[in-house]
């Protein structure tokens, strides 16, 4: 059974850091493409960063960018979100995914995929 898990979140104030982990079950993480996901209340899903499994190469969107870093942790079938200067506007619920069950990140603001975990609160308080 194809599963991933969200982990890690939890309260942390302005400028605090977090991680996040997305653990898979079922299939080999690292042959596919992960990305994250955030929502918050009243608010649409929002695509905020991608790492291939083709090539490794990580993509994030201007909201995170220099501040949140993506990576695979070697033979555990995982996905970390190291979020680093969290800011309020940061609180949400955090997802991963496999956006298009492949190996590529392109098109990973517009997920396909069917399978998604019950995700990870992340509050920031001022």
């Amino acid at each position: 059974q194809v599963q991933l898990v969200e982990s890690g979140g939890g309260l942390v104030q302005s400028g605090g850091s977090l991680r996040l982990s997305c653990a898979a079950s079922g299939f080999p993480l690292d042959s596919y493409s992960v990305a994250w996901y955030r929502q918050a209340p009243g608010k649409e899903r929002e695509a905020i960063s991608c790492i291939s499994g083709e090539n490794g190469q990580t993509h994030y969107t201007e909201a995170v960018k220099g501040r949140f870093t993506i990576s695979r942790a070697a033979g555990r079938n995982t996905v970390y979100f190291q979020m680093t200067n969290l800011r309020p506007e940061d609180t949400a619920r955090y997802y991963c995914a496999t956006p298009h069950d492949d190996a590529y990140c392109e098109g990973f603001e517009s997920p396909t995929t069917s399978d998604w975990g019950q995700g990870t609160q992340v509050t920031v308080s001022r």
